[in-house]
């Protein structure tokens, strides 16, 4: 297995890994898995505008960097480079 699929694989799980817990962190729109795990936010922090706003920019980053993954590791499955 060549290094850069091995670069790829440990990104992946990484993002992975942070994409569920920013998901997780998010404020509860009611009664989802947020909730379940504890409320998300504390209610000082998730109160804010601006905590929800630069938590869905860095949801959003993590997801571009995981999808990226995603394909490039694809692309290098499918084509054996």
């Amino acid at each position: 297995m060549s290094v850069l699929k091995i670069v790829l694989l440990v990104l992946i799980v990484l993002t992975s890994l942070l994409l569920a817990l920013t998901i997780l962190m998010h404020k509860g729109r009611g009664g989802g898995l947020s909730d379940m795990f504890g409320g998300g936010i504390s209610s000082s922090v998730g109160s804010s505008g601006v905590a929800e706003r630069n938590l869905n920019r860095i949801t959003l980053g993590v997801l571009l960097v995981w999808t990226v993954c995603i394909v490039a590791y694809g692309i290098l499955t499918k084509y054996g480079v």
